[in-house]
């Protein structure tokens, strides 16, 4: 039978990620198959949850994705586990906007039907801590706040403190008390915590983590308190949300084979510590409608035998010398774009196809050259937000009319892009916040926008069949 526990926030920075990869670490040293999530556009915490349990995590997201994807997601992926554990986003009940719960934990938590384990940082509190949860509990009755784990208390006194504080007022559970531990915190940069592939989790550090909350945390109490994933309401939502998802993941068919056989293509997909953040679903969409999954390194491989290229997010601006140094590979890229391969380029990877990318240094790299702009990290100036994208225009991705979700994060600049540059789609975010972005030269479509599948899968259909149309050109 699979359990099935969210872990949320009181906020941002309690400490969620860490209690939630030594719960999943603890669970795995004691034999379970354990399916990991997380709540919200993150691509960090899903590579590190992936280290610990060996299993790809999936983003649950209500506003880019809605409830009947979300369902599907994780019925499909959880279907073999244990236990299944859901990382939260910020805090509880923070969502897409102030006054909704749209985006929020708390709403994917409710659409689960799943008890909510509130992590607070109880440093520099001991009653108050109480107080806190309290609060949590009263401010939606609809959400099930069913256990507490105390994070970063002074000590054994001050963990006690804590958790009798708790389980006199609160109808939540105290499951434990963390103890601070400074070798157990985990390092950040300016886009968040430091990536997996850069062997942030060593097998000590996994170890000590999980050592710790085994230690402090009733691990035992805490499966009792999940949901069980074969209870009937929840077996007829996924149910609903697999009929969805058989629609959506519905390949193209190849109209040279008469419209009787499934498309098939090649695609190249960067893949390595410059570009590294893809939704596991946007790959699994595109795998189900019809391509090879082809996995490169832009720092030093040289481009495969591809019918289409798709560049997602990173860190280029910290590799900017070593993916400039391989020339053969942005010179082939450059020439695939010239000769009108379909590309899709977000993010890290709009910066890769720009002409410079001048990084924290301020040292300018030569890039591929396809979008004409010099990417800037300096000043540094965050933009960060969900956005609704309309197109305008016919693109690889896309026709005229379509809409999909998304969000933006990032601290880099673009000079301006002249003006004879198309811009394919339109973004709306808040208000005021609508502009025109989607670059697109030739086949090469280059935007800041993270897009995920989920909120529209004709697009990892029309995708694939732009590269097969190339393909027999």
């Amino acid at each position: 039978m699979i359990r099935l526990i969210v872990v949320a926030g009181a906020a941002s920075g309690v400490g969620k990620t860490t209690v939630t990869l030594g719960l999943l670490e603890a669970y795995r040293r004691r034999g379970f198959t354990v399916q990991a999530f997380k709540v919200g556009p993150d691509f960090i915490d899903p590579g590190l949850h992936e280290v610990v349990t060996g299993r790809p995590s999936y983003n649950l997201d209500g506003w880019m994705c809605g409830r009947e994807a979300v369902l599907a997601t994780v019925a499909r992926h959880a279907a073999d586990a244990d236990v299944a554990v859901v990382e939260g986003v910020m805090g509880c009940f923070d969502g897409s906007d102030a006054t909704g719960e749209e985006g929020s934990t708390a709403q994917v938590a409710k659409w689960l039907g799943a008890p909510v384990v509130l992590v607070i940082d109880a440093s520099g509190q001991s009653r108050s801590g109480a107080a806190v949860v309290t609060g949590f509990e009263r401010f939606d009755p609809g959400l099930a706040v069913a256990a507490v784990i105390a994070n970063r208390v002074g000590g054994e006194i001050h963990g006690r403190w804590v958790s009798e504080a708790v389980q006199a007022s609160c109808r939540a559970v105290p499951l434990g008390a963390i103890p601070r531990d400074e070798a157990l915190t985990l390092p950040e940069r300016h886009l968040g915590l430091i990536t997996a592939p850069e062997g942030l989790l060593t097998d000590e550090w996994r170890a000590r983590l999980a050592d710790t909350i085994e230690r402090r945390v009733d691990l035992d109490q805490l499966l009792a308190l999940a949901t069980p994933l074969s209870s009937a309401g929840f077996a007829r939502a996924i149910e609903r949300g697999r009929q969805v998802e058989e629609r959506a993941v519905r390949p193209p068919l190849d109209r040279r084979k008469g419209g009787a056989a499934p498309l098939r293509v090649r695609l190249g997909v960067a893949r390595d510590v410059a570009f590294q953040f893809y939704y596991h679903e946007n790959l699994a969409l595109l795998r189900a409608a019809g391509a090879e999954l082809i996995f490169w390194s832009p720092l030093c491989d040289e481009v495969p035998d591809v019918d289409g290229l798709y560049f997602g997010g990173g860190y280029p601006e910290l590799c900017g010398q070593a993916l400039s140094d391989n020339v053969r590979a942005r010179k082939a890229v450059r020439d695939l774009a010239e000769r009108g391969t379909p590309i899709y380029a977000e993010c890290g990877g709009l910066m890769y196809l720009a002409e410079a990318l001048e990084d924290l240094d301020g040292v300018a790299h030569p890039m591929v050259g396809v979008l004409p702009t010099t990417v800037r990290m300096r000043p540094r100036r965050m933009t960060l937000g969900y956005r609704e994208v309309r197109f305008d225009a016919d693109t690889p991705l896309g026709a005229a009319g379509a809409v999909a979700r998304g969000h933006e994060f990032h601290y880099s600049t673009i000079d301006p892009v002249p003006d004879a540059v198309p811009r394919v789609w339109r973004l709306e975010g808040r208000p005021g916040d609508d502009r025109l972005e989607g670059y697109l030269i030739g086949r090469a479509l280059m935007s800041y926008i993270h897009l995920h599948f989920a909120s529209n899968p004709d697009l990892p259909r029309a995708f694939v069949g732009a590269c097969a149309d190339a393909r027999r050109r």
